[in-house]
């Protein structure tokens, strides 16, 4: 599988995006070195500096797939899986839908954008640095496992990963939802949710509906499904 990695650009997801409107085929791959104006979810910024992983690739629906929405869920497998290789499985969870937690510290963040009848996955990895100014905490493979994987080849590792989980993707999602269950947190976990429009909802942790949503139980028994938006675990 064909990674592109150039030195430098403003974001891989942009860079992609235009190879998918130009139409490149799924399983396109592009990695920088650096990103100038790399973004996470909501247009939050996601500092890029020399040594982590930024890359972003290509999935084209089709006809009898999952939900494209699902593919947060199947990134996060791909990523927990090779991160488990480095760190130990014990020591990571993904929170709903795509962040993967590293001793409780955010170690990664997955883009999921919608170009031209195709999906772009952008994954950032802290691989050798992770931010120390911000409001929540985060951490990298270098600070819990004393070295930081060389970013290629984990970009390589990833690719092939990520294509096995789509392959399984569309199969169906039951299998993807079973697994991301299994390494998520668990039923009954404490949580914040806050919506698009900035609503604060707490509840516990009550899985997954069919379409990969998350499941609130409320304090008077109702329940919460939430398609988008914030996280947090209480």
């Amino acid at each position: 599988m064909m990674i592109r990695t150039v030195a430098s650009t403003v974001s891989t997801n942009d860079d992609v995006a235009a190879l998918a409107r130009a139409g490149a085929p799924e399983g396109t791959w592009q990695r920088a070195e650096v990103q100038s104006g790399g973004r996470g979810r909501h247009g939050r910024v996601w500092q890029s500096p020399p040594g982590n992983l930024y890359a972003s690739t290509i999935v084209r629906p089709l006809a009898g797939d999952p939900p494209p929405a699902t593919l947060a869920l199947t990134a996060a497998l791909a990523l927990d899986e090779l991160l488990a290789a480095y760190l130990g499985p014990e020591r990571l969870m993904i929170k709903w839908p795509n962040d993967l937690l590293a001793d409780g510290a955010k170690i990664s963040g997955i883009l999921l954008e919608g170009v031209a009848g195709a999906v772009v996955v952008g994954i950032g990895v802290n691989l050798a640095h992770h931010p120390v100014d911000i409001d929540r905490l985060a951490t990298s493979v270098a600070a819990l496992a004393g070295a930081a994987p060389d970013a290629q080849a984990f970009a390589d590792d990833l690719a092939t990963a990520f294509a096995r989980w789509v392959a399984l993707w569309r199969q169906g999602l039951d299998g993807i939802v079973a697994r991301w269950l299994a390494r998520a947190h668990p039923l009954g976990t404490p949580l914040a949710v806050s919506d698009a429009a900035g609503e604060r909802i707490e509840g516990l942790f009550d899985g997954l509906d069919a379409t990969g949503a998350l499941r609130l139980r409320l304090a008077d028994g109702g329940s919460h499904v939430m398609h988008a938006g914030d996280v947090f675990l209480l």
